[in-house]
């Protein structure tokens, strides 16, 4: 418990007059004692001698009834009234009131002596309560735990600057709170039921608790089913004596403040040492889900269920075997040592510790290893009792602040924040480890995002769930961790979102920023929501809070402070957060089933896509899908739309690409398929504003998936991306083989094109084909190409060699394996006479690994290179590029490519008619077919400077002005329907 804040509300030794004149009205009615002074000088005259209590916070005929001793002081005149007695020399040892426990107080709550508690101007345990820790929820005795109070009353209202305690005693009266269950030591039914007599004096007493704690015969009631007052003196006789001689109020005060961890038997058939035996009960206790073994049988009724462990209690093992590692490693540490020594520092880390010795170094050593660059670590010691008091004997470098007492996470970082020397500081918990890059991702995360003021991470619990991936603030104030309890592969929590806040576990910050907004609002202290409040204040100046998934950090969670207390500290401060950030708040959305998809990201998207292909379109596919690639990049960082990227075939596995192949702000479904979008859909009611559905033959698998839905897609509008129209390409298919077609090109059309009608609109890769679209009645069609930019500055005609094809190869059926074998077999044979023996033939792009290219194309000039990563070098170094294609639709994405590259190009005439340009000026054709035809161009466009010079000259004017990224956008924009953006073109 923190001392750093000490303004007092409070006073319990100040007499009250108002709340006296309300709480005695009925006396001083019948006395006639109306004015003020009057009814000051009853209370000192009258008041006293009838028991009166002077305010509300003191209870003057139950401390009489407490302390016998003190009625004896009374008579002989030493002191006036219990009261007085308290004031001056009972406030130490003695309690107030029947519902506080000074010991008990101090004990678990306060960990320093009266003169730490003087020096902080309070004058004993009540003192604080009423001040600090009442308001942070704290228990005022074994009979009042705010907790369990406000679990069984929740419509309770507790005034925030009052907290718990003080609320319950200004509405004590009220009847029904009264049998409300106020800690787990006592049960209001069961005694009511057990001594009726109670109940018929009820007008006596302020409920059934009070009568326990109150009544004049202490040792003839029982609390509960569970503890018998006779067999408890009988078995232990040494507690029956201090009962006797005034050391104990009753045996159950003994049981409750020492028996119990003592593990005595309370009822003869309330056998603890056996039921504490128990593995499952013993998880629970260590994990602080029960106080002790008393309570938990109390809750389960002295019955264990051993079916399998819990969640809680897998987690609490994780956490055993995550403290045991730390463990494991320290002796290591201390041999070899750490060293944060710096000049200047990349970044400043700032960490608040509080004994665990063996954990900190864990996680310096896990920071120091995580980061090669130079970093300053100011170590805060919030007063330790550990060896942390001599961490510098075995770490170099730190910059320790040392505080006199635990002066809490809030206050220790404002502190070191005036030491930082670094442009970033690194808020950092003690209780975590860092996984590989995570500090260097989290940095890089600035440099691409200029915007970002403030970085989070992902972080994983050590059960290896989640903790949170970016947190929410909701529209009436609370706060969550998105995706607590899923799984860190979720696909929800693997792309980069702006968020409300991000836990400051892991916390990235500029610090002109950070020292801009002076740090934490203290008003927080000691801990709890000052990261919410900072990351709020962070976006009120415009910057924006990342969450970054690429950063993941194992945090041990609660490390380094008790549960009860965090959680205590959490309400109260949440009113604060409330009360300073309303005008934040109210733009949030509202807490209800599914709002988790809105609220996860704090800038709103200007629309939601749900982006549906065969496969995830990574760019090494080919065959369209880099082309869908392009155009989940334009909506994402161009348009401002949060797209979900959806595969109708599910993935076999995790691809070493599934993120880094696109746009880290894109959500990429990587664990489902077709069979699963109904219930993906249905999951997500009303959030898709529009479904975009690439390739023609998905739209009569997603007819029946769209209509069984339809509840859940209201407002949503379907774009079909048909990126060819497949019915011209299989015509060309069938000549091919000298066979004649099944079917009419009109019949084939009218079968391609039947599911057509689930889109409001389409989309068409060239004109020819958005002509057919519309011949077939679609009249909301749109063209939309290819993405490139053009490169002009590349290696001229003689510092280039060989011939290049770029192309991808899915089947034994792809239209880029027929090209390929019919050019080695065909054209290759053709060119040998003409070009030197070393000019090779090379061939680069993804190939299904049941083809093997290199046995089918046996021919010397033939290198197979397979995928690449970056195709640009082998643009910059072959001198022709061929696309040798016999059947297509569509527009190549490979020819807008190599062109842009600066690659001049020659092509089947099929190719030359989808693209639009000239033979002979922005390319070299070559009729279909026809190898001697496309072997001469080859050799002439390889031999000819001049002519290879004209035909990169106009292929890149081509693309300049055909592929335009800001038109290739603006399409896009207007498919969508969406608002103008301020465009950003990584093309």
């Amino acid at each position: 418990m923190s001392l750093s804040e000490n303004r007092k509300k409070f006073d319990w030794s100040a007499f009250d007059l108002e709340w006296y004149k309300k709480r005695y009205q009925p006396v001083l009615s019948f006395f006639n004692v109306k004015s003020d002074e009057e009814i000051r000088r009853f209370y000192e005259t009258r008041g006293l001698a009838l028991k009166h209590s002077p305010n509300l916070f003191f209870d003057e005929a139950w401390y009489i009834s407490r302390y016998p001793v003190v009625v004896d002081h009374v008579a002989a005149g030493d002191y006036v009234s219990g009261f007085d007695h308290y004031c001056k020399v009972g406030f130490w040892s003695c309690n107030p009131h029947w519902l506080f426990d000074e010991d008990y107080y101090r004990r678990n709550f306060l960990d320093f002596p009266i003169e730490t508690l003087a020096e902080n101007g309070f004058r004993n345990g009540y003192d604080h309560y009423l001040n600090q820790g009442g308001r942070l929820h704290c228990a005022s005795s074994p009979f009042f735990d705010p907790a369990v109070f406000l679990a069984d009353a929740p419509d309770f209202v507790v005034n925030v600057d009052d907290g718990p305690y003080i609320s319950l005693l200004k509405a004590l009266p009220d009847a029904d709170l009264q049998m409300r269950r106020f800690s787990p030591y006592f049960d209001p039914e069961w005694y009511l039921e057990t001594y009726p007599e109670v109940k018929r004096e009820a007008f006596l007493w302020n409920g059934p608790l009070h009568h326990y704690l109150a009544n004049a015969k202490p040792t003839h009631y029982n609390p509960n089913a569970y503890f018998s007052e006779q067999f408890y003196a009988k078995a232990y006789e040494d507690v029956a004596d201090a009962v006797k001689h005034g050391a104990f109020r009753n045996c159950y005060e003994h049981f409750v403040k020492n028996g119990q961890y003592e593990l005595r038997q309370p009822a003869e058939d309330v056998k603890l040492r056996v039921y504490a035996e128990n593995p499952k009960v013993k998880s629970e206790i260590a994990a602080h889900t029960f106080p002790s073994v008393f309570v938990h049988y109390i809750a389960h009724g002295g019955i264990v269920e051993e079916t399998g462990y819990t969640a809680h209690e897998r987690e609490y093992i994780s956490k055993s075997v995550y403290q045991d590692m730390c463990r494991v490693r320290l002796p290591l540490l201390l041999r070899s040592g750490l060293d944060f020594s710096y000049e200047k520092p990349e970044i400043s880390v700032i960490i608040i510790v509080h004994n665990n010795f063996a954990m900190t170094m864990s996680a310096l050593a896990s920071l120091r290893a995580n980061y090669a660059g130079s970093l300053q670590v100011i170590l805060v010691d919030s007063g330790s009792s550990d060896e942390t008091r001599h961490i510098e004997r075995f770490v170099k470098g730190l910059d320790v602040i040392r505080a006199l007492g635990n002066v809490g996470f809030l206050m220790g970082c404002n502190e070191a924040l005036g030491h930082v020397k670094a442009d970033f500081t690194l808020y950092l918990n003690n209780d975590l480890e860092l996984m590989p890059n995570a500090l260097e991702n989290a940095v890089a995360r600035f440099t691409k995002e200029p915007n970002a003021g403030a970085v989070g991470a992902k972080l994983v619990r050590t059960n290896g769930l989640l903790q949170e991936a970016g947190s929410i603030i909701w529209g009436d104030g609370g706060v969550c961790g998105y995706l607590r309890d899923h799984t860190p592969d979720s696909p929800e929590a693997n792309y980069v979102r702006s968020v409300d806040f991000c836990s400051g576990a892991f916390l990235l910050v500029r610090t002109d920023l950070l020292r801009q907004l002076s740090g934490f609002d203290p008003d927080y202290a000691p801990a709890y929501f000052e990261e919410t409040d900072l990351c709020v204040r962070i976006r009120q100046q415009g910057a924006d809070v990342v969450y970054d998934p690429a950063v993941v950090v194992v945090h041990y969670e609660y490390g380094t402070s008790g549960t009860l207390e965090s959680n205590q500290m959490m309400v109260v401060n949440q009113q604060k957060f409330i009360e300073k950030n309303r005008a934040y708040i109210e733009t949030r959305p509202a807490r209800s089933p599914h709002q988790d998809l809105w609220a996860r990201s704090a800038v709103p998207a200007t629309k939601h896509v749900l982006f549906i292909e065969d496969f995830l379109p990574f760019r090494h596919l080919g065959s369209g899908f880099t082309r869908s690639n392009d155009v989940i990049t334009a909506m994402v960082k161009s348009l401002g739309c949060h797209v979900t990227v959806y595969p109708v075939f599910r993935p076999m596995g995790m691809v070493d690409d599934t993120y880094s192949g696109f746009p880290d702000r894109a959500e990429i479904v990587a664990n489902k398929g077709l069979e699963d979008l109904a219930g993906f859909l249905n999951s997500r009611p009303g959030y898709y504003d529009v479904i975009w559905v690439a390739r023609t033959h998905n739209a009569e698998r997603l007819a029946p998936v769209l209509a069984e839905c339809a509840g859940a897609l209201s407002g949503c509008s379907v774009v079909l991306d048909t990126e060819a129209v497949a019915s011209g390409r299989e015509l060309q298919k069938w000549a091919l083989k000298g066979e004649q077609p099944q079917h009419s090109l009109e019949e084939m059309l009218q079968k391609e094109f039947r599911s057509a009608g689930i889109a409001q609109k389409l989309v068409a890769v060239n004109q020819k084909d958005a002509t057919t679209l519309r011949r077939l009645g679609h009249q909301d069609v749109s063209v939309l190409g290819h993405l490139q930019t053009a490169h002009r500055f590349t290696p001229g005609f003689t510092e280039r060699q060989d011939i290049l094809f770029v192309g991808a190869v899915h089947d034994r059926d792809s239209p880029n394996l027929d090209s390929l074998i019919w050019f080695a077999n065909e054209v290759l044979p053709l060119l040998d006479p003409h070009l030197p023996p070393d000019v090779k033939f090379r061939i680069c792009g993804y190939t299904n690994p049941d083809i093997d290219l290199k046995k089918i194309l046996a021919h010397p000039r033939v290198d197979v290179v397979g995928r690449v990563e970056d195709v640009t070098p082998y643009y910059n170094a072959h001198r022709v590029f061929v696309a040798p294609t016999r059947f297509a639709g569509g527009i190549p994405y490979k020819l807008h490519e190599a062109a842009a590259h600066g690659i001049p190009i020659v092509a089947s005439d099929i190719l030359c008619e989808q693209v639009g340009w000239q033979s002979g000026e922005d390319l070299l054709g070559a009729a279909t077919g026809n190898a001697a035809a496309f072997a001469h161009a080859v050799v002439s466009l390889y031999q000819d400077r001049t002519l290879w010079q004209k035909i990169r000259r106009n292929e890149l004017r081509r693309v300049a002005v055909e592929n335009e990224p800001a038109a290739y956008v603006r399409t896009i924009q207007t498919i969508l329907d969406v608002p103008a953006q301020n465009p950003e073109y990584l093309c």
